[in-house]
């Protein structure tokens, strides 16, 4: 899959050939490049790149980009799928990511899909339990996993990154 992606203001393309947890990428059609990629916690990633360790927090914006800081980095950066039109994008193709977050405290129950999976719009991604009422919380619209964040008994905060659909 390849995505569009402004990194401070600066065009890149990815492909991605195997998402987590032994993710395959390409960066504007250089050489193919492996990185073990592990959650371990919410919005909290740790990246084995090249030999070197990061941890990777994520976090959205009010716009809907992504704020990623490693090593004291800030990077901010929008990520569009060319295939996807939108009326926001002004006719240049792409679609931001999809972030599902838990919108209130409570227990992840399940998971009903896994990183790599296509899933249509109104399609149900994870199941959060609250004062004993279960939430499916479901995609709005049609797309691929990118990441799952959520794991099964997994305590969760209100607005913590559960999965993201591109």
């Amino acid at each position: 899959m390849k995505l569009a992606l402004t990194i401070n203001g600066r065009e890149e393309e990815i492909e991605i050939l195997a998402p987590d947890p032994a993710c395959r990428f390409r960066i504007d059609g250089g050489d193919e490049r492996a990185a073990d990629v592990a959650v371990l916690q919410n919005g909290v990633f740790s990246v084995l790149l090249d030999g070197a360790s990061y941890d990777a927090y994520i976090e959205e914006t009010p716009a809907g980009a992504l704020v990623v800081v490693i090593d004291g980095y800030r990077f901010e950066i929008e990520v569009r799928d060319p295939r996807r039109w939108s009326r926001k994008s002004s006719g240049r193709g792409g679609d931001t990511v999809q972030s599902i977050v838990s919108p209130m405290p409570g227990k992840v129950v399940r998971v009903l899909v896994a990183t790599g999976d296509a899933v249509e719009a109104g399609q149900g991604i994870v199941v959060v339990e609250a004062m004993k009422m279960q939430n499916e919380l479901k995609a709005a619209r049609a797309g691929t996993v990118l990441t799952i964040a959520a794991k099964e008994g997994a305590t969760v905060a209100a607005g913590e990154l559960l999965a993201t659909i591109a």
